[in-house]
């Protein structure tokens, strides 16, 4: 069974070596909301659906079960993670415990960069909605032009993330504060999206267990197309690690990380399962060709069984989850920046880390991790192929990142030298003995599905002409060049400047607790210089 451990958190910086410069205000909820609204169902099923669909037919749908059992596996390691770790940055500050200086740095570089590419992605959903709602929101052309699409969704895209950037930058109170309402207008939306579908369902549980032909053909038949939709599940649950990242903000954050995590995967399992379960027995008709085409999938079926003001009304609330989403990936990707900045892990390291005195927050990194996200949209425009490419791309990364911690965590238990294991007094959460269990399936796990999303398949990263091998191929190209050149980046310049700014450094660096078996993060700066919380 596994169970919070009993004991008092203690939610002092000193003891990692920085001081408090953010705003402490997070409550429970709020902090459930930032994992709730990263994963985003309403965002993530509804603009995937039609890619899942498309490759494998209704039986995609066991996809997702299976991918929530395997990124579970890497929730209860983050949890544990966070229940002793609630710092910024959590997989960066999680992997330089666990790991050597250039295996932690990769970790926070990769998912720096995922991020960003993860921010640009969510916010070009709209495009998906927004036009369904009202054809005034295709601002360009009539949407039948070779560009008019992917033209207006970069427009869209483009202003949401302009706002979100101002939202982030304000503080994070008022982005909580939105996020929160957001969260449970989405939620809200979801349960009565269920109980809707479910009263429209118009056929038996059966068609989930009958492959319809799809993998007719297909070297290693509807196996191989299935591990092809699983993309689509795969793409959508993870980022539950969101809610330890803003542990520095959150109060009594090494009780409450942990259950956030934990709840925001297991919410977003059950009512994203039970979307895709009634949407697919309520379809009017499983051979409508929209249900597979990225103008059509759920958004179609929603509209098609509802109808007129209740269909509309949905999309209006994913709209609001859209919009959520990108504030929650955007906040998630600031405390990643500010957190490697703060270590002067980073060009502009000094400007990046600065914390605005009066609203407590990274107002330099929201405005920069805006801007960047904003660039690789410009590509979308005209070529959509490469959009697609970097957007898959950023996924495989951020399961990369997620190996980075759950590897290294695994290498301390088999040697013993995981604190979990004996002494959990200043944990707010542990596996016990179930702990290297769940830890070897998560490296199993993420190990298969970075294999899985990585895979040269024309059908992901060349699905459209022209058919190049450099795009077939582009995945491992890319993943390849940023880890590689990451590490040489690393190894080369970064690591001789490494060390905590003296304005975020404690007045006196601490020490882990007796029993750890984990060093303090580095600190170059002279103590004297460093400022007081």
């Amino acid at each position: 069974m596994l169970e919070p451990s009993k004991s008092i958190d203690s939610s002092g910086m000193d003891e990692f070596g920085y001081t408090q410069t953010l705003d402490r205000s997070i409550g429970k909820f709020a902090s459930f909301a930032a994992g709730v609204s990263y994963i985003s169902i309403l965002t993530g099923v509804f603009q995937l659906f039609y890619f899942g669909f498309a490759m494998a037919g209704p039986a995609y749908a066991w996809s997702w079960p299976l991918v929530f059992a395997g990124q579970l596996m890497v929730a209860l390691c983050f949890a544990e993670l966070a229940g002793r770790y609630p710092v910024a940055g959590s997989v960066y500050n999680w992997a330089k415990r666990l790991a050597s200086g250039t295996s932690a740095w990769l970790a926070g570089w990769l998912l720096l960069l995922s991020s960003i590419m993860a921010l640009g992605s969510v916010a070009l959903a709209l495009q998906l909605t927004l036009p369904q709602l009202w054809s005034g929101f295709q601002l360009v052309g009539d949407g039948t032009g070779p560009y008019d699409f992917a033209m207006n969704g970069v427009i869209l895209a483009t202003i949401m993330i302009t706002i979100s950037t101002l939202i982030n930058a304000f503080g994070v109170k008022l982005m909580t504060r939105i996020n929160s309402v957001g969260v449970f207008v989405e939620l809200i939306a979801a349960v009565l999206l269920i109980l809707a579908l479910g009263w429209h369902v118009v056929r038996g549980p059966e068609v989930f267990f009958d492959t319809a032909g799809f993998g007719e053909g297909h070297d290693l038949g509807f196996f191989g197309v299935f591990l092809i939709g699983a993309m689509a599940s795969g793409y959508v649950m993870y980022g539950f690690d969101t809610a330890s990242s803003l542990g520095e903000e959150t109060k009594d954050p090494k009780r409450t990380a942990p259950k956030a995590i934990l709840r925001a995967i297991t919410a977003s399992f059950l009512l994203g399962g039970l979307i895709l379960l009634f949407g697919i027995l309520a379809a009017p008709d499983l051979a409508d060709p929209q249900l597979g085409a990225a103008d059509g999938g759920l958004q179609h079926i929603v509209l098609s069984v509802l109808g007129g003001p209740f269909g509309k009304a949905f999309l209006v609330c994913i709209v609001v989850a859209v919009a959520v989403c990108t504030l929650s990936v955007h906040a998630a990707a600031i405390r990643m920046m500010f957190a490697m900045a703060r270590d002067n892990n980073l060009p502009f390291s000094r400007q990046l880390s600065k914390v605005d005195p009066d609203r407590r927050t990274p107002t330099v990194a929201a405005i920069v991790i805006g801007i960047l996200a904003v660039i690789p949209l410009l590509v979308n425009v005209m070529q959509p192929a490469i959009f697609t490419i970097l957007s898959s791309i950023s996924i495989v990364l951020i399961y990369l990142s997620y190996l980075l911690v759950t590897f290294p965590m695994l290498r301390k238990r088999l040697l013993k030298q995981w604190p979990g294991e004996g002494d959990h007094s200043d944990a707010g959460f542990s596996m016990g003995k179930w702990g290297l269990p769940v830890n070897i399936l998560a490296v199993l796990w993420g190990g298969a599905m970075t294999l899985n999303l990585v895979w040269p398949r024309q059908e992901i990263y060349n699905s459209v002409p022209p058919f190049e091998w450099y795009l077939q191929w582009g995945g491992v190209i890319f993943v390849a060049t940023v880890t590689a050149g990451g590490a040489l980046l690393y190894r080369l310049k970064i690591r001789h400047q490494t060390g905590v700014l003296a304005e975020h450094a404690a007045a006196v660096a601490a020490h882990p607790s007796s029993g750890s078996g984990l060093q303090a993060a580095p600190a170059e700066t002279e103590v004297e210089d460093a400022k007081v919380p």
